[in-house]
C-alpha cells in the first residue's frame, strides 16, 4: 500500500523543524500531525538529497519534489552526471565565473542532474576533502557579503550614447549564497551606499553583519 504523501508546506515544516530547531523526531510528528516513522524518511531523503537548512530561496516545491522523492533510475543518473569538481573549482578562480553559471552551464548537458541546491552541497562537500579550504557554517541572517565583482559591464548613456565602463556590485547570504546584483556607473560612496540600499530591500531584511568579501 502507498503512503499518502503529505503537502510541500508540511514537508518544509518538518524539515526546519529538524534542521534548524533539531526537536526530536516524535515531536516533530505531533507538531506536525505525522507519524514518527514519516518525518524520518522525509528527514533521511533530505540529507541524501544534500540539503541544509535554511533551504535555497530559488528552491521551488517542485524542485524541493523531485530531490527528495526521485525514483532510483534518476539518483543513478545523478552519479552518472557528476560533474569534474577539480575543473569547478579551477573556472571559479577566474574573474566573472560564479557557481550559478557553472551548473547553469552542467544543467545544459544534463538536462536531468542535479537541481543547484545540491549541486552547490556536492562542490562544498568535495572543497573539504580536499583540505585546500577551511569550512564556515553561516546561520540564516548572520551575514551578507558585499563586494565589487572586479568585471565591468558596457553602460551606454541613454541622453548621448556615451559608452563606460559599469561597475558590478555584488551581494550574497552567506547561508544560503542568494545573491544580488546590479550594474552602477561608478564605486563611488554614493553608488556604494545606494546599492546597499537596494540590496536590502531585495532581501526584504537587515542581516546581523555586513562584510566586505575581500576584508
Amino acid at each position: 500500500m502507498t503512503r499518502k504523501r503529505a503537502s510541500m508546506r508540511k514537508i518544509r515544516e518538518v524539515l526546519r523543524l529538524k534542521l534548524e530547531l533539531k526537536l526530536s523526531d516524535r515531536l516533530i510528528g505531533q507538531s506536525v500531525q505525522l507519524a514518527r516513522s514519516t518525518v524520518q524518511d522525509y528527514v533521511a531523503r533530505a540529507q541524501q538529497a544534500g540539503l541544509s537548512w535554511p533551504l535555497p530561496p530559488e528552491l521551488d516545491d517542485v524542485q524541493l519534489e523531485v530531490l527528495l522523492f526521485r525514483t532510483r533510475e534518476q539518483a543513478a543518473v545523478s552519479v552518472t552526471h557528476q560533474p569534474d569538481w577539480a575543473a569547478i573549482d579551477r573556472e571559479l578562480r577566474r574573474k566573472g565565473v560564479t557557481r550559478q553559471l557553472l551548473w547553469e552551464e552542467y544543467r545544459r548537458h544534463h538536462p536531468d542532474g542535479w537541481q543547484y541546491a545540491t549541486f552547490n552541497e556536492n562542490y562544498r562537500k568535495w572543497k573539504a576533502t580536499t583540505g585546500l579550504t577551511m569550512r564556515q557554517t553561516h546561520r540564516a541572517g548572520e551575514k551578507l557579503f558585499v563586494d565589487y565583482a572586479g568585471l565591468t559591464l558596457p553602460l551606454t548613456d541613454p541622453r548621448n550614447g556615451v559608452v563606460q565602463a559599469g561597475q558590478v556590485f555584488v551581494a550574497t547570504l552567506g547561508a544560503s549564497d542568494y545573491t544580488y546584483a546590479e550594474v552602477t556607473r561608478t564605486q563611488g560612496i554614493h553608488d556604494w551606499i545606494a546599492s546597499h540600499v537596494r540590496a536590502l530591500d531585495f532581501f526584504g531584511g537587515v542581516p546581523e553583519l555586513t562584510t566586505l568579501q575581500n576584508g
